[in-house]
């Protein structure tokens, strides 16, 4: 089947939080989400080092709900149910349709650290993917310094296949980085 056949909800839910496809409008509030975060993100996440303006946010935003209509990459935000706030980011990457498979990201505004909020929502998306998208395979990759992601990975049971060494540049320093490949995979 063609990826843009697959029919699916532009948004899940957790206890606390709507995990829903970006929208148009929602540019200038995730662009403040990312600022206030900016100091502890741009270590991890290369896209948080230059933060665009707000029509570039707003682009992006309508971008990525493009992608997620052709279903060629899943962002999702994360809102507060209490008022709608966005707090943080994921998503379902690197699609491979065939199999399918793909890998979670995601990133958490900084006041909402330490709350559960993070294992709240990977949960929630690896339950969507598995349940809803029919994945076989779901896999989570990080710097390995990143102990905060790690123990995202390891709190869910993701197993640790492997650490890919020296496997990329760090998009701050250019020093080699290791790569750790978190999975988990149904029959």
């Amino acid at each position: 089947m063609k990826p843009i056949l697959h029919d699916f909800p532009d948004q899940i839910e957790s206890e606390r939080l709507l995990i829903r496809s970006p929208m148009p409008g929602d540019g200038a509030l995730l662009r403040q989400a990312v600022l206030e975060s900016q100091a502890e993100l741009k270590e991890w996440l290369p896209w948080a080092v230059d933060i665009p303006d707000e029509e570039e946010y707003e682009v992006k935003v309508r971008q990525g709900r493009l992608r997620f209509l052709s279903r060629e990459d899943l962002w999702l935000l994360l809102l507060l149910k209490e008022n709608g706030a966005i707090i943080g980011g994921s998503g379902l990457h690197r699609i491979d349709w065939d199999v399918p498979k793909f890998e979670i990201g995601y990133w958490l505004h900084t006041a909402y650290t330490g709350q559960g909020y993070m294992t709240e929502a990977v949960t929630a998306v690896e339950q969507f993917a598995f349940t809803v998208l029919g994945a076989k395979r779901v896999e989570i990759h990080m710097d390995a310094r990143n102990e905060r992601s790690v123990a995202v990975a390891r709190r869910l049971n993701y197993q640790l296949e492997g650490v890919l060494r020296h496997e990329c540049r760090h998009h701050l320093t250019n020093a080699l980085r290791d790569t750790m490949i978190f999975a988990k995979v149904r029959d």
